[in-house]
């Protein structure tokens, strides 16, 4: 029961709801594709997703400079389940539309070479980002 309720705690947070509806969408996304999404500070954007890694929903990896985070399996019948229904609620939502818009547009922008925000976790001011591999749309948005 305690492992549920955590569960249940850490998905009380519209912006860690918000991160998993954007990594429904995407094999992986850089902290900084959170931060200009959901305009939020590095600060907060870490914080949620740290919160999100240690429920076992998200992974990270480091590249660099970077941090990179994506959907972790789940094995728990509970979560998953809230998840596949989560993941089903927020695909007919048009708030959650305009989020991934946003993403989208953010990436795009990315893509042509411009630098990430000033405060981002994944480089220096001023230093434009190629783009990565890892920011690949999974267009199915399948759980893993």
């Amino acid at each position: 029961m305690k492992d549920a309720a955590q569960f249940f705690k850490v998905l009380a947070e519209e912006a860690r709801i918000q991160m998993l509806w954007l990594l429904f969408n995407h094999e992986e996304l850089c902290v900084c594709d959170f931060m200009a999404a959901l305009e939020i500070t590095q600060s907060k954007a870490s914080r949620h997703l740290s919160a999100l890694r240690h429920a076992a929903l998200v992974a990270d990896r480091k590249e660099g400079l970077w941090s990179y985070y994506a959907l972790r399996r789940v094995e728990d019948p509970l979560a998953r389940k809230h998840l596949d229904l989560l993941k089903a609620t927020l695909a007919n939502r048009a708030d959650a539309k305009l989020l991934l818009a946003k993403l989208h547009k953010w990436l795009a922008d990315k893509d042509r070479n411009v630098a990430c925000p000033a405060d981002a976790a994944c480089g220096s001011p001023g230093i434009s980002r190629t783009p990565s591999r890892a920011r690949r749309a999974s267009g199915k948005g399948a759980l893993r």
